[in-house]
């Protein structure tokens, strides 16, 4: 017997349509949004960042790849990481298919990472990956967009992420700044990137848009935490799956790890 709640095919179809309802509102809501922040104010960036790329140091300009718009996702590798952060694989595994559909709608997707190009260039081979991605390494990219800080900081409660200020480092509930309430599985994150949970958290996921108009480049929009859900291509899939998302603890990994459990 199943579990769930059944019924007839007639009292599903007069709850799908209800929820139709719903659902059609949600997108409208969702559309309203997207206009919202193509019409919040640009801010024009005058500070000089290099990078590290494959085709050698690039300044920010260069990274749109002579289109006027620019998606980066920031990537969490810090220069102490053994690799990637494995959930922001799961979310750059989506960036190969679409990356070519962006580029061919005048947008170029990166992500941009703090780790040196080397250890970048080895994951990303590792990853079977194919889509630009630049090392800040030195640099003041992240920091100046919210997705790295120092010990410094975290000892201090200096760390400002999505927006907040968040308190002082301490190892217990350290996980509330990037997941609801410290639920998601931080420290697993943390140990399968060769870190502890306070090296591993000092960097953040989290993406950001730039325009480049007459040679100026301007910071348009950045998302952080749960403002990335949307890009996490197997969630959508798990929110109409009959189960919906079914989390339990750290469930995912990095795509050429499933096998190893």
């Amino acid at each position: 017997m199943a579990k769930h709640k059944t019924g007839t095919r007639e009292e599903w179809l007069k709850a799908r349509l209800e929820l139709l309802n719903a659902e059609k509102e949600l997108t409208r809501r969702s559309d309203e949004l997207a206009r919202r922040r193509q019409e919040l104010p640009w801010v024009r960036i005058d500070k000089k960042y290099t990078f590290d790329t494959d085709e050698g140091s690039a300044s920010l300009a260069d990274l749109f790849r002579g289109r006027s718009q620019l998606l980066v996702y920031h990537y969490m590798f810090g220069p102490d990481y053994t690799a990637g952060c494995a959930t922001c694989s799961t979310i750059a595994d989506g960036f190969n298919g679409f990356a070519v559909h962006l580029a061919n709608h005048d947008v170029t997707l990166a992500a941009v990472s703090r780790a040196p190009l080397a250890q970048l260039q080895a994951y990303k081979r590792r990853m079977g990956w194919t889509f630009p991605w630049a090392s800040s390494f030195g640099g003041e990219f992240n920091p100046d967009f919210s997705a790295s800080f120092t010990a410094e900081q975290q000892r201090k409660g200096a760390i400002e992420y999505n927006y907040e200020r968040e308190p002082p480092f301490i190892v217990e509930g350290i996980g509330d700044s990037l997941t609801k309430g410290g639920e998601g599985p931080v420290a697993d994150n943390a140990a399968m990137t060769g870190t502890d949970v306070a090296t591993y958290t000092r960097e953040r996921p989290g993406m950001s848009a730039f325009v480049l108009e007459d040679g100026v480049v301007y910071h348009t929009y950045s998302a952080y935490a749960r403002g990335l859900d949307a890009l996490w291509g197997m969630y959508p899939w798990l929110d109409r799956a009959p189960k919906g998302r079914n989390e339990t603890g750290m469930w995912w990994r990095r795509h050429d790890e499933y096998d190893k459990e």
